[in-house]
């Protein structure tokens, strides 16, 4: 573990602190570098080209060990790390050794909680029979892949360079180097994709035998090469009815090959292969998130980091915290949020957590067919029905103070 007796550039206050070890409690590390990227994206990512020489791996790096000592120091008596989530960007650029010293980065400064949960995003064009195989011996146990689809021409449009039937080649590699748990992920509503395109992607899923499925409507996000495409005419927008009959298949699919939903955009093959990280986010929990640009949270505080990678590790270079900005959530920000995240999951969200007002809307939801009644009746949960899940963003608003 680290030396805790360093003097602290980062501080919480003493009420955010108050709770810590009683709620679940994970790092994330954001890795910002691609190979190349991705029209649709835009995440906290560069090239090479982009960077230049203003950062590297390497500088990169010894930045996160800067953060990840402060973030022990800063947190004090905070719970070995029971969930690592390394994303990006596309970590598996780093290798497998160098995802091993990110990760032995971690166990020295928070440590790793007995049955620790450790995945890495991976593209599965950077991937190998070796790479995985480094994983498993660095200690990881799970592994994400971005599949986004098994049509080339719907990879065309979101700038993705793999080929096709790489995802479920890399997928049965991984799976053959011992790791138990793997996800791929798809991307649905892409302009040009048809519903036989929908069917070969999924098909391509239960292939390739994972045990978790992560599905994400198409979001044109603003300042994207995507979005420019579609304000110009060249593609159209996704169509909500589209994404809703896109969904309903896709549930209809995974669900009859024993993948049934634990969050709206989640499937999973037991409650082991669900994943231990994101559901410490939904259910209200702490994390450090290191790297350019990561959000962390803890206590109803937020921060988060400056974005570019230089700047990023001039700052902890320099002694201080690469912290950017940081928010304190009001109670009615922390029950809005409990709301929205919460109501997400399959298990719903008790009654209890709602306002008069918000149980009352609750029940009306029921008599609409939002929520489950038997749940609603029962268990005094607020669990979504299938027709639910495709409103429930309008449905939170509802039900929030």
């Amino acid at each position: 573990m680290s030396d805790t007796s360093a003097p602290v550039a980062f501080a919480l206050p003493e009420h955010a602190l108050a709770g810590l070890g009683t709620r679940p409690f994970g790092v994330y590390v954001h890795v910002p570098f691609c190979a190349t990227r991705c029209g649709y994206c835009d995440f906290n990512t560069y090239t090479a080209g982009e960077l230049g020489t203003s950062a590297s791996p390497e500088s990169w790096l010894e930045g996160l060990r800067r953060e990840l000592d402060l973030g022990a120091r800063a947190l004090g008596n905070a719970p070995a790390a029971e969930t690592v989530f390394v994303g990006g960007g596309t970590p598996s650029l780093l290798g497998a050794s160098g995802l091993a010293d990110v990760l032995d980065a971690v166990r020295d400064s928070f440590g790793l909680a007995p049955g620790a949960e450790v995945t890495t995003e991976s593209n599965p064009e950077s991937t190998s029979p070796e790479f995985f195989s480094g994983l498993r011996e660095a200690g990881y146990t799970r592994i994400s892949l971005g599949m986004q689809s098994a049509a080339s021409h719907v990879l065309k449009i979101l700038d993705r360079t793999h080929t096709p039937g790489r995802p479920v080649a890399a997928a049965k590699e991984a799976r053959a180097a011992g790791f138990e748990h793997v996800n791929l992920d798809v991307i649905y509503g892409t302009p040009g994709e048809r519903t036989a395109d929908l069917r070969a992607s999924l098909d391509a899923v239960l292939e390739a035998g994972v045990d978790h499925v992560s599905a994400y409507s198409l979001i044109v996000e603003d300042g994207t090469a995507l979005a420019r495409r579609v304000r110009r005419g060249e593609l159209p927008a996704p169509d909500e009815d589209v994404l809703a009959a896109d969904y309903e298949l896709i549930d209809s699919v995974l669900s009859a090959a024993g993948l049934g939903w634990y969050e709206v955009s989640n499937w999973a093959a037991s409650e082991a292969a669900a994943c231990r990280h994101n559901l410490g986010y939904w259910r209200g929990g702490d994390w450090w998130g290191a790297g350019p640009g990561a959000h962390s949270h803890v206590g109803g505080v937020r921060w988060w980091n400056v974005k570019h990678p230089a700047r990023y590790a001039a700052a902890l270079a320099s002694g201080g915290s690469a912290e950017a900005d940081r928010e304190v959530l009001t109670p009615e920000e922390q029950a809005f949020e409990r709301i929205m995240l919460e109501l997400r999951l399959a298990e719903g969200l008790p009654v209890s957590a709602l306002t008069a007002d918000g149980a009352r809307e609750a029940e009306a939801a029921v008599a609409e067919g939002l929520l489950d009644a038997a749940a609603f009746a029962g268990k005094q949960r607020c669990v979504l029905t299938f027709r639910g899940r495709l409103l429930a963003d309008g449905l939170v608003r509802r039900l929030a103070p």
